[in-house]
């Protein structure tokens, strides 16, 4: 299995987002117990261009350091929704044979919603564990609805929905 963090930029991290103080506990503990545990944890970094304010030199375009890469972990820039819109993730992922991602980070309707349904395509078991994904309110809805609109209905048949403990249960075998 791979953990792959999705976009736990310093711009995005941000108390705003639905459920932060349990998102961002649980995404920290995931990845400690991923750590500890000898699976590969994997980030992926969005980098929205120059001048945006989050590309890459930017303090905005760094990993919250609650969880930043160790040395040796892996850390992919991608420019568009998708990690596999990355054509060396894509590849490194292609040479990968355990086809399990426990996917978690930022956003649920933008980065992490693409990511799910990319990886569903190519073959993979996806793993989304409760309370890992966040947004923020929209035009449409809340930030709130959006997060249960996905997680409980949008990837239904595309991921398994897991509690956090059967997560860290999975993270620990």
């Amino acid at each position: 299995m791979i953990l792959l963090v999705i976009d736990m930029q310093k711009g995005l991290a941000d108390e705003e987002l639905y459920a932060y103080d349990t998102f961002t506990e649980r995404t920290a503990q995931l990845v400690d117990v991923a750590r500890k545990n000898g699976v590969e944890v994997v980030f992926v970094q969005h980098d929205a261009g120059p001048g945006s304010g989050m590309s890459v030199g930017d303090e905005a375009f760094e990993i919250i350091d609650r969880i930043a890469p160790k040395e040796g972990e892996k850390v992919f820039i991608k420019t568009i929704n998708s990690c596999f819109g990355n054509s060396d993730f894509k590849q490194y992922m292609k040479h990968q044979t355990d086809r399990r991602l426990m996917i978690i980070g930022l956003q649920t309707n933008y980065c992490i919603d693409a990511t799910v349904k990319s990886a569903f395509e190519r073959g993979y078991e996806v793993i989304i564990p409760e309370g890992t994904n966040s947004t923020f309110d929209n035009d449409y809805m809340s930030a709130e609805t959006t997060v249960r609109y996905y997680n409980e209905d949008i990837w239904e048949g595309l991921a398994d929905i897991v509690s956090f403990e059967e997560a860290i249960a999975l993270l620990r075998k």
